[in-house]
């Protein structure tokens, strides 16, 4: 935790300021509503999609990453709830959420596999969820960015497994250039996923 609040207290935005590509890209595919970014960092896309018209609530475990997110939203005039807390024990509720949003969202193995059963259940019916993530193969990528060990990181089938009970729109392996502040950079390889809660449930 101390060093996402030190790297999140240095001068420059360690992702920019700019939304995700992928994120820009499929908004259009989001259910409209709020939203909630999980490990949202500095806030760039919780901001982002509140100029877009979501109700957004940014979350990550550093108190530092949450304030910077709150300066960038008064500087762009939007209106942006945020909370502090580890995703471990962190409530996102049941049927709450019109759109869940995981962008680079690394977590040990064990954790993401509970914490994207409770996406499930946290999405309302009729709700979407968004991730784009670093795959296993970026550990021997040229491009810069993710964590260097390989079990935080998921791939397509794994992904599949994990969010059962939803019905993928998107679901594809890619590699990509990514140039996103001071840490993500070069060609990379990602997994991007659009999925949706059936309307029925």
């Amino acid at each position: 935790m101390q060093s996402w609040d030190e790297r999140f207290g240095q001068a420059d935005l360690a992702y920019g300021d700019g939304p995700n590509d992928f994120l820009a890209e499929q908004v259009g595919a989001l259910t409209p509503g709020n939203c909630l970014c999980i490990a949202e960092g500095q806030g760039r896309n919780a901001v982002w999609l509140a100029s877009q018209g979501f109700a957004v609530t940014a979350m990550d475990q550093s108190p530092v990453g949450m304030a910077r997110a709150r300066a960038l939203a008064a500087r762009q005039g939007v209106a942006l709830a945020t909370e502090t807390g580890d995703l471990s024990t962190w409530d996102l509720g049941e049927a709450r959420w019109d759109n869940i949003v995981s962008i680079f969202g690394h977590l040990p193995a064990a954790l993401r596999r509970d914490v994207h059963a409770r996406v499930v259940k946290a999405l309302k019916p009729g709700g979407t969820f968004l991730l784009e993530a670093y795959t296993p193969e970026q550990i021997d990528m040229p491009g810069r960015g993710g964590p260097d060990v390989k079990e935080m990181l998921a791939d397509l089938a794994t992904l599949r497994e994990e969010l059962v009970g939803l019905d993928f729109v998107l679901a594809r392996e890619i590699h990509r250039e990514v140039n996103e502040g001071l840490y993500h950079h070069g060609l990379s390889a990602v997994v991007q996923i659009v999925a949706r809660k059936p309307a029925g449930e």
